[in-house]
């Protein structure tokens, strides 16, 4: 009898054949793609208005709370109405602080090669962050996360060209005790790419330390890590209407110092917003712009990014729900919002399966096609998530590489070039309506690169499959992971500035790390 799930091999003949050869797989070049797209806009003129008074009247008449005592000053110095931890703000103020925000910025990691555009068409693909577990093939079953396991991610991140910036942990250290976590994986992270990296905001300390060790790795001074952004931050609020104090306290530390900020609301319709997609996306704006205001006010042309984690929940279970039709929805709907206040915007690609599986893969593209649909400019979590980014897993990770690669594929402006070359009107005329296309100059000149190739895909008929040994989609992605893990070289960096990351972590270590509850 047939077998109706994918078989696992622990290196055999078959899963040996599959791994030969993928060492260096062939892939799109390190690119900035740009999204020539028109956006999808679900939402008529009259509708964009109706969310963002909805936003305005919650900013003026219900208030956000702000749980941190500095930003509560703030907001009083500026006029707003400051009741407890209680702000209400006044939409001419709101928009005049919005209105100081870049719509466009880079940021400049310790390789510069590796600087990444946010904003205007660009779009721009991140690593799953911040799961507290992990499975792969190999070990079978869901377990915490370890430092071998994070770091495997990120050599990963740094491997694929698809890949544009390291997100916060791949995987949660748990192995790790929590005050010196941050120090340990962002030494590691620092190592083992040369990408975009990212500080929690999680207390003055983590954020502070990841500041400092990215000004090492990058040899800057402070008046030349402030001058521009080189690292970044991503906040959620405590939706609905809340924001905590070490996440506001973390923004306000990295927009002093010129570095870029992402205020993600995490707003699941049905639960922590209204059910309707159109009140769940009203009150994500209003949770958002009222930080990024407050950002603008301490330092005026802060980057800051408008982020979307707008979903819904499966009304029978209360367990999220991604990648579905409410989410695409909320996503465009979001991306309309953000070119109204003049923001980049953020999204994610997320799914809610458990394993990398069917399920998996067209939650996730549903996700980052609507990423795209919306004229996204950086999408977080976009390859490697699991069960509502509870889970870490490497094969996924390869798998969502696939689609990442054809989504920027599917924006080369060569697909749809119109030169008479393209147009090919004397190809046409040559085969006529009896011949084929195979052997003519034509195509003998185009063949090698005219359509997008795999890594991961098999195009194979069924029997040849078979054959091969009837390897499954996961199985397949299992083998590329271990290839490149196999053969991973860090990229390059200077001895002595190791060694002074090693000393910063030594240092700091002993000095007791960041400040935990247990």
């Amino acid at each position: 009898m047939a077998e109706d799930k994918p078989r696992r091999r622990g290196g055999g003949r078959a899963g040996a054949a599959n791994r030969r050869g993928t060492a260096a797989i062939e892939q799109m070049p390190w690119r900035i793609p740009v999204n020539t797209d028109r956006p999808t806009e679900p939402l008529a003129e009259e509708g964009v208005q109706a969310i963002h008074d909805g936003a305005m009247r919650i900013l003026e008449e219900v208030g956000i709370e702000f749980l941190h005592d500095e930003a509560l000053a703030l907001f009083k110095e500026a006029g707003c109405k400051v009741d407890g931890t209680n702000v209400r703000m006044g939409r001419d103020w709101v928009m005049e602080m919005l209105g100081t925000a870049p719509a466009q910025f880079d940021i400049t990691p310790r390789n510069p090669d590796r600087k990444i555009t946010v904003g205007g068409k660009h779009i721009l693909f991140g690593n799953v962050s911040s799961p507290p577990n992990y499975f792969d093939l190999e070990i079978g079953k869901k377990v915490s996360g370890t430092r071998a396991q994070c770091a495997n991610l990120l050599r990963l991140t740094q491997y694929f060209n698809c890949i544009h910036f390291a997100g916060g942990y791949p995987v949660e250290a748990v192995d790790l005790h929590a005050s010196v976590r941050h120090l340990d994986i962002m030494y590691d992270k620092l190592l083992l790419t040369d990408k975009v990296v990212h500080a929690y905001s999680l207390g003055k300390e983590r954020v502070e330390d990841v500041m400092e060790m990215v000004k090492i790795a990058g040899g800057l001074s402070e008046d030349e890590f402030a001058a521009r952004p080189h690292m970044y931050t991503n906040i959620n609020s405590t939706s609905p209407l809340k924001h905590d104090d070490l996440m506001i306290d973390g923004c306000l530390r990295c927009a002093r110092r010129g570095q870029a900020i992402i205020v993600t609301p995490f707003t699941l319709a049905g639960a922590m917003a209204p059910v309707t997609m159109s009140g769940a996306v009203t009150l994500s704006i209003a949770e958002a712009i009222s930080a990024i205001a407050l950002f603008q006010y301490v330092r005026p042309g802060a980057p800051c990014v408008i982020g979307t984690f707008t979903s819904n929940v499966d009304m029978k279970s209360g367990a999220p729900a991604f990648g579905t039709p409410e989410y695409m929805r909320a996503t465009q709907m979001t991306g309309q919002m953000a070119r109204f206040y003049g923001l980049p915007m953020r999204a994610s690609g997320s799914c809610a399966a458990n394993i990398p599986d069917g399920q998996a893969m067209w939650e996730t593209s549903n996700a980052l096609w609507s990423a795209v649909q919306s004229s996204t400019n950086i999408v977080y979590h976009a390859a490697g998530w699991l069960e509502g980014g509870l889970v870490a897993c490497p094969e996924k990770f390869v798998m969502d590489c696939e689609i990442l690669q054809m989504i920027q594929r599917y924006m080369e402006p060569e697909v749809v070039a119109t030169g008479p070359e393209d147009i090919a009107f004397d190809a046409i005329k040559e085969v006529g309506p009896n011949g084929h296309y195979f052997g003519i100059d034509h195509t003998q000149e185009r063949y090698e690169n005219a359509f997008y190739q795999p890594f991961v895909s098999n195009w194979q008929n069924f029997e040849a499959w078979e054959v091969a040994g009837g390897i499954w989609t996961a199985e397949r992605a299992h083998g590329v992971f271990k290839d490149i893990i196999g053969n991973f070289e860090a990229p390059a960096i200077d001895p002595g500035v190791r060694d002074a990351l090693t000393d910063y972590v030594e240092r700091r270590t002993a000095e007791g790390g960041a400040p935990t509850d247990f």
